[in-house]
């Protein structure tokens, strides 16, 4: 007789007790392996440990790396890694396509492989803590930031350079060795990656892990309070931390949720939004030289070719093209509360390389020296409030620096200010919305809704604040 089939045994949709795990980390201000005021001499003793060196090179001794002769596209002799195109923009915005018009030309990376942001976590003493690396990276203002777990390119954990394997790429890529807390598809800077995510990704380790160099195990509470510190925590981390489940501790909005969902794709279908990639020589406006591409108003960025020595890396020496903006950026949310529940104000953002017409991102996301030549009225909405911004009404501010494998020296203020009905209407200006943090935490579980910047303003939106402040 035959038995009957197995049925596969059910499972609650949602960990009870995950949030609670979550913030029960993001209120440890010390951990078990590393206090909080150690951590600085911590990073300095990894530094010190490796060789780190980056120069800067004519583009004539990047190593495998050329003009293309036809197209003057920068790219591999492998094929692999990236490559640099020209991009063309053109913009309507409008429900007829009868809003501003925008049209404009700039170099992108072309990168189309997935790469993996993941963080290990592991309980000690019942509390999460979480597995940073110190990184070196070579577009780092400081070389050396606080990385997540595994931080790699398909080509780095294929080892497509013939380098080391990534260290700990075993939890998060093939047979699973631990839960899964988080996993998604993220974009990153829309303004330079032409439609490139990566997989972000938070995995509950179960068993023993091995602590190697370059390695420490950090609670929430005690990252919340490195977010502080200026180029500290990198944008990988910010950007994966982000992800995590955080209780919501308002369940009252301004918008609904299906509001917001609305006002989202209303905003996606009212921007007509096409992108073309076309030849890198032939972007009006840019030159090459010997050593840079660059805008011939010497505003927005460059690109650049660096010469790179690091000990710690799969590889340990390279050469490589980066992205160097031109002056500091200034991201910023602005943040009301409404009958008590705490808002931020999102914009939504058109960035050409974006999968979508738009993503949300910050109030304000802008180099403000690209737009110093311009009357007030042409200026990005909102520049001036947060720039004016008395001390009194800054919740937070650190410079972090973006993506350090492939931008040199991008640093950004980043800002959370206090504002009122005079600097910011409860009736906002079209393309903009009031959402909580817990409403954009609910987004991120889903890829392509909050722009990188974004995100790593919602991680510390959503960390615990630091004693004394």
């Amino acid at each position: 007789m035959l038995s009957p089939p197995l049925r596969p045994p059910l499972q609650a949709r949602v960990d009870a007790r995950l949030r609670s795990r979550i913030a029960l980390s993001a209120a440890a201000e010390e951990g078990v392996q590393l206090r909080t005021g150690d951590f600085a001499a911590w990073l300095a003793e990894r530094g010190r440990a490796t060789d780190f060196r980056v120069e800067r090179i004519p583009f004539a001794e990047l190593d495998g790396w050329s003009f293309d002769e036809r197209t003057g596209n920068l790219g591999h002799r492998s094929g692999r890694f990236f490559t640099v195109e020209g991009l063309h923009v053109t913009e309507e915005a409008g429900p007829f396509g009868d809003g501003p018009y925008a049209d404009w030309y700039q170099p992108i990376i072309k990168q189309p492989e997935v790469g993996i942001l993941g963080i290990l976590v592991k309980e000690f003493d019942g509390v999460p803590h979480f597995l940073m690396q110190a990184k070196m990276e070579p577009g780092n203002p400081n070389l050396l930031q606080l990385s997540p777990t595994v931080q790699a390119t398909r080509s780095n954990y294929t080892k497509a350079h013939k380098g080391a394997d990534v260290k700990y790429i075993e939890y998060f890529a093939g047979p699973r060795r631990g839960r899964v807390i988080a996993d998604v598809l993220q974009s990153e800077h829309g303004s330079w990656f032409y439609r490139k995510s990566n997989r972000n990704m938070i995995v509950e380790a179960t068993g023993d892990v091995p602590l190697l160099d370059d390695f420490c195990w950090l609670t929430l509470g005690q990252i919340s309070a490195l977010l502080h510190r200026d180029n500290v925590v990198n944008m990988d981390s910010r950007t994966v931390l982000s992800c995590l489940p955080h209780p919501d501790t308002a369940a009252r909005a301004l918008l609904s949720d299906i509001e917001l969902s609305s006002w989202i794709t209303g905003e996606r279908a009212r921007h007509d939004v096409r992108t073309e990639r076309v030849p890198l020589a032939s972007v009006p406006r840019w030159k090459r030289g010997e050593s840079t591409i660059e805008h011939e108003d010497g505003r927005y960025f460059r690109v650049v070719a660096v010469s790179v020595r690091a000990g710690n890396r799969e590889v340990t020496g390279w050469t490589q093209p980066l992205f160097e903006p031109v002056g500091q950026g200034v991201t910023a949310f602005l943040s009301r509360a409404f009958d008590g529940v705490r808002h931020v104000l999102v914009a939504a953002r058109v960035e050409g390389g974006f999968l979508d017409t738009i993503e949300l991102g910050p109030t304000v996301q802008c180099t403000p020296d690209n737009y110093a030549h311009l009357a007030p009225p042409d200026r990005p909405l909102f520049l001036d409030t947060v720039l004016r911004a008395p001390a009194d009404r800054i919740r937070y501010e650190a410079i972090h620096s973006e993506e350090g494998g492939r931008f040199l020296n991008a640093e950004s203020r980043y800002l959370i200010v206090d504002a009122d009905e005079s600097d910011a209407p409860q009736d906002p200006p079209p393309g903009f919305a009031w959402v909580t943090p817990a409403q954009l935490t609910s987004l991120v579980r889903h890829g392509h809704y909050l722009n990188v910047q974004g995100r790593s303003l919602l991680a510390r939106l959503n960390a615990a604040e630091p004693a004394g402040r």
